[in-house]
């Protein structure tokens, strides 16, 4: 409960909690808080989609989906930190870290919002296609939620900085990264929905890539190919 009320109190006062990353305050309490919140919700959430095909998909969607994001996060941060040391920044790696470990929390409490309606449709609609897609579209909506609040965060930390234009730049450019590297990585880590009439698999052989499987999807649900 003092996680999710850490939680709570960085949703209801931005500002606030901005000001104690850029001053150093409490950021263990913080890392440690976020990682607990979003590993929860992310797991409910996997647990959920997980659902739609196996009690073991739903298990192991439920493991995966956290590492999903955390593991993203990881290989993402460092390059960022070199980054912003190379532009001059004198922050150092927690505070980016905790930066980072917000936005997935955001994105967490919003796929949390979520649950209910990919209930809904996971118990009235059977379309395996249909589920996916729906999913895809509560990613990326989250997704783009919890990079347009990290964004505004460097934003308002380099507001004060000689060189803001260029390391926000620097920032707008590693978001790019962020989002190629975690979509990959999604692809890579699959099934988190299972598929009709197969048996259930930990992991699936690597071939092509995220954005083409997309799109095959999409074309079939709309009845183009």
């Amino acid at each position: 409960m003092n996680h999710f009320a850490s939680l709570m109190s960085f949703l209801r006062d931005r500002k606030a909690f901005l000001s104690e990353v850029e001053k150093e305050i409490g950021l263990d309490r913080k890392i440690v808080s976020f990682l607990v919140c979003s590993a929860s919700f992310l797991a409910l959430y996997g647990l959920v989609v997980g659902a739609s095909s196996h009690w073991l998909q739903a298990i192991s969607s439920a493991i995966k989906l956290p590492g999903l994001y955390l593991i993203t996060l990881l290989v993402c941060l460092p390059s960022l930190y070199i980054f912003e040391v190379v532009t001059g920044s004198t922050r150092n790696f927690r505070q980016y870290l905790v930066l980072l470990l917000a936005a997935t929390s955001v994105i967490s409490v919003m796929l949390l919002a979520f649950v209910p309606v990919v209930l809904f449709f996971l118990l009235s609609v059977n379309d395996y296609n249909f589920f996916k897609l729906l999913n895809v579209a509560i990613f990326t909506l989250t997704g783009v939620i919890g990079v347009q609040f990290f964004y505004q965060s460097m934003k308002s930390l380099h507001s004060q900085d000689a060189e803001k234009s260029r390391n926000l730049k620097v920032v707008q450019a590693w978001l790019f990264l962020y989002g190629f590297v975690g979509s990959q990585l999604g692809w890579s880590l699959r099934p988190f929905f299972g598929t009709p009439g197969k048996d259930f698999a930990l992991f699936r052989p690597l071939e092509s890539n995220f954005y083409v499987h997309i799109w095959k999807t999409l074309t079939h649900a709309l009845g183009l190919n």
